[in-house]
């Protein structure tokens, strides 16, 4: 009896220290996030991040705004665009239909659409799925112009394809679309309405969907950018006020633009971990490396994910997006069962789509240390500009070293910058400062060369401008030739 009791008490004991230990290891894991979040944030840094393990979700936050001018944080609770993430609800939505019997993935798409052209007449679903179509990345328009279906299938069928079916992996966002046309045909509802019913609702999402909104407006994350002409953050607004009042959605349906929240997202991952909304073997084959995304092979697609190897030879399963302002990263290290989900609404940079790698890298390696997120380059910039003057354009390399901590290598940033100024500068100044400076930094760039050239020209410095297009046509610059032609001609 005391034997027992002693036993009993040993293992209440032991239960007890394991579990103070692992609360204080999540702790210090909770710890360290935050700190590099909130680094990050004192930078402009604004979104949402959730980490789990096990189940037990270890941080869920919100950092900087929803809503700059309302004053509104960002919240677990906030509902952001989530991109091209929205691709894994669109092939969950034809796995569904395959699951119901209603389709196969090696059917033709010829079978649905007797207008489909001979040169894409093969084309399966499976090869939309996996982006093997041929079908260009050009296919349909920008994502927030109208477009009706009809419209959309008559660009695709008419467009030329960049290779023969099922021989090369090239990402196109027209394959999800096409998708999306097929399964409102095949299931008789809109998009929306299916994912809502077959997918949504058995994972328990209530902040979810596409266009559809049944929750205060004040939730939706507004998107801001950095408008280097103005030299000021702009609100962008919400998603919801760019796409079409209408049906007309068609160039951005199905491929992305579906809104959610990352305690959404963590509800997908519980449902698809217990088999809630799809079986396990329909959940494989999404999740199988069907395609090399590169030649390298370290990373495949599957159906709407992304599927690599860790360091430790360990299953990530991910899928980033983006329309140009938010950004959102799903990761799912599987065989360890840890997900981190990352959503941001303001774009500074690089740096913004490495988050959830970031604090992978924190979970698994005690002793990594992220750097947080620097602030947007061409604001920095612009703030060195205010408080110089141009005749110190030579210590901008060693301040952007500095607040970056990490060289400057971007050829673009300069040449971008030197061209806003150059619309607004009469004189010489920081405009041509910047070219001068880009081409010193970049010498065998023959683009830059040419861009100082144009700005040579426009003070009227001619004798500089053809030295500046001579080295340019010396680099094998494209179009300079003809300018310089037309400048000696002058002489």
């Amino acid at each position: 009896m005391k034997s027992s009791i002693k036993i009993v008490f040993f293992t209440f004991i032991t239960f007890s220290t394991l579990s103070a230990f692992s609360q204080n290891t999540d702790k210090k894991l909770f710890n360290k996030i935050d700190s590099y979040l909130k680094a990050s944030a004192t930078n402009g840094f604004s979104g949402v991040v959730l980490v789990a393990k096990k189940g037990e979700v270890i941080l869920s936050k919100g950092y900087g705004w929803a809503d700059r001018e309302n004053k509104i944080p960002n919240s677990p609770a906030t509902v952001f665009n989530i991109g091209s993430v929205t691709k894994q609800f669109t092939a969950s939505a034809i796995l569904k239909l395959v699951e119901q019997g209603k389709i196969k993935t090696s059917d033709k798409i010829s079978s649905y659409f007797a207008q489909t052209p001979s040169d894409k007449k093969d084309i399966t679903i499976h090869q939309l799925l996996t982006h093997t179509s041929g079908i260009s990345n050009r296919a349909g328009g920008f994502r927030y112009n109208e477009a009706s279906k009809e419209q959309f299938l008559k660009e695709f069928f008419e467009s030329t394809l960049q290779s023969k079916p099922g021989t090369t992996y090239q990402y196109a966002n027209a394959n999800y679309i096409m998708l999306t046309a097929i399964l409102e045909l095949v299931s008789g509802q809109t998009y929306n309405a299916f994912l809502q019913e077959n997918l949504f609702a058995p994972a328990q999402m209530t902040s979810t969907g596409y266009k559809s909104i049944h929750f205060s407006t004040e939730r939706l994350a507004h998107g801001y950018y950095y408008n280097r002409d103005d030299e000021k953050w702009t609100d962008w607004g919400t998603t919801q006020q760019h796409l079409p009042y209408n049906n007309n959605h068609w160039y951005s349906i199905g491929k992305g633009d579906i809104h959610s929240t990352i305690e959404d997202l963590y509800k997908w991952h519980v449902a698809l971990k217990n088999n809630a909304v799809l079986t396990s073997k329909t959940r494989e084959t999404q999740e199988k490396a069907h395609v090399a995304e590169n030649d390298n092979m370290t990373s495949y697609y599957g159906y709407g994910w992304a599927i690599s190897k860790t360091d430790r030879d360990t299953k990530i399963v991910a899928h980033n997006g983006s329309n140009g302002l938010y950004f959102a990263d799903f990761v799912r290290f599987t065989d360890n069962d840890v997900v981190v989900i990352y959503i941001t609404n303001v774009f500074l940079g690089r740096e913004s789509e490495n988050v959830a790698r970031e604090i992978g890298n924190m979970i698994f390696d005690t002793d990594y240390k992220a750097t947080p997120i620097p602030r947007n380059i061409y604001e920095l910039i612009h703030e060195f500009m205010k408080t110089n003057s141009s005749t110190n354009v030579e210590k901008l390399p060693d301040f952007l070293k500095k607040e970056l901590q990490n060289k400057f290598n971007d050829h673009a940033i300069l040449n971008r910058l030197g061209y806003s100024r150059l619309k607004k500068e009469d004189q010489p100044g920081w405009a041509l400062e910047l070219f001068k400076l880009n081409v010193k930094l970049f010498p065998e760039d023959g683009n830059l060369w040419d861009s100082l050239g144009e700005a040579y020209l426009k003070y009227n410095q001619k004798e500089d401008a053809i030295k500046s297009y001579t080295k340019a046509v010396e680099l094998g610059s494209e179009g300079s030739q003809s300018i310089l032609n037309k400048l000696m001609k002058e002489d």
